[in-house]
């Protein structure tokens, strides 16, 4: 098959500092056989070397930058004012995915040039260690990797999700979930001690993938890997978001879930998420510029709570609904949340009312002690 980051990814430079020429990660990237690997110096110099490629047309999907992370690499999720979230905790490993996904966030989120992939990410361990000093007992924290690149996109070079399976993955109250849109799990199949770990993907329907998200891996595969996953040990999870909203959604998302549940064991799934397609006031602008020919924020969208537009109120309900119900024809074990929505919705839809993030954290830490001995 090839380099996967030539063949697939379409990386064409691979930027690295010098004094890192034997860190095990640059070495495993340089081996790929990129066809353009420029090292630098320092950051002035790798400035320059940046200027020098946008002046030659490369994207920022076709570049490479490998560096040491010099901020905190976890944190909590930044969640939306005036909804209720979940407390998820992020580890930053990466800024920036390979895939080019229409209504990705980080279109307008991210202002930086490149895929800049971190390669101290062993610094992460003390973090980790100090806030789960403070953490309530209690409580279970799920900590992923996903939300700011895709979690396993290029993992088999950066050797990160090996390391935060034996490191975090068998720590008591935590939860640690690699979010992919990919099929590349082959390498992390071996893993003896999993632990905790859930591997966990981002599912659409078959015309908004093929629409929508460039580059990913298809339904089918997606399923697919989410089998093997399970078959060789992990917890898995399912993301249904953006749910995006046509004319024909409600029949396709239904064959989605039908199609899920047909190939996956639900017992192993240890969570679902839904979520609308929702969009911060100026992704609108960004968004026709890189794609000029989108028709998501062509639909009449209405600004929520938290200032981000979405789908009328009572629209997202019935999706929520409707989704719930397709989903509880074949099980009831996962936890099944929304993302980013307002206590109103979640009564009108699950009958519960929660008041505050900590509630809701609250029930699925429980729900995943109770249904799988989660300790």
């Amino acid at each position: 098959m090839g380099s996967i980051l030539r063949t697939i990814q379409g990386i064409k430079s691979v930027l690295y500092g010098r004094s890192e020429s034997n860190n095990l990660m640059v070495k495993n990237f340089l081996s790929r056989g990129i066809e353009e690997p420029i090292a630098y110096t320092n950051p002035e110099e790798l400035h320059s070397i940046i200027q020098v490629l946008k002046k030659r047309g490369y994207d920022s999907k076709e570049v490479l930058i490998l560096k040491k992370f010099k901020g905190r690499f976890f944190q909590k999720c930044p969640g939306s004012p005036g909804v209720i979230c979940c407390n998820y905790h992020v580890i930053n490993t990466c800024f920036n995915c390979l895939y080019a996904c229409t209504y990705c966030y980080l279109n307008s989120y991210l202002n930086s040039y490149g895929i800049i992939q971190f390669t101290n990410i062993t610094d992460i361990h003390e973090e980790i260690d100090r806030f789960m000093e403070n953490e309530r007992s209690d409580t279970i924290v799920r900590i992923g990797t996903g939300e700011f690149t895709d979690s396993l996109m290029m993992d088999e070079s950066t050797g990160i999700g090996r390391v935060l399976i034996d490191r975090i993955g068998s720590k008591h109250n935590v939860m640690l979930e690699l979010k992919t849109k990919s099929r590349n799990i082959s390498h992390l199949l071996d893993v003896k001690e999993k632990g905790n770990s859930v591997l966990a993907w981002s599912l659409n329907t078959e015309r908004n993938i093929a629409r929508y998200e460039r580059g990913t891996a298809s339904l089918s595969e997606r399923i697919e890997a989410a089998r093997r996953a399970s078959e060789a040990g992990y917890f898995i999870a399912f993301h249904l978001d953006p749910i995006i909203a046509y004319s024909d959604w409600e029949r396709e998302y239904r064959a989605l879930i039908d199609t899920l549940f047909s190939r996956i064991n639900p017992e192993k799934v240890v969570w679902i998420s839904m979520g609308c397609f929702r969009y911060s006031p100026g992704f609108k602008e960004i968004l026709r510029e890189r794609f000029p020919d989108e028709d998501l924020t062509a639909e009449e969208m209405f600004p929520g709570i938290d200032g981000k537009l979405r789908y009328l109120k009572r629209e997202r309900i019935f999706i929520y609904k409707k989704i719930r119900e397709s989903i509880e024809l074949y099980t009831d074990k996962p936890f099944l949340y929304m993302c980013m929505e307002s206590s109103d919705v979640w009564y009108s839809v699950f009958g519960k009312e929660y008041q505050h993030s900590k509630e809701l954290e609250s029930d699925l830490s429980s729900h995943l002690r109770d249904s799988f001995q989660i300790i």
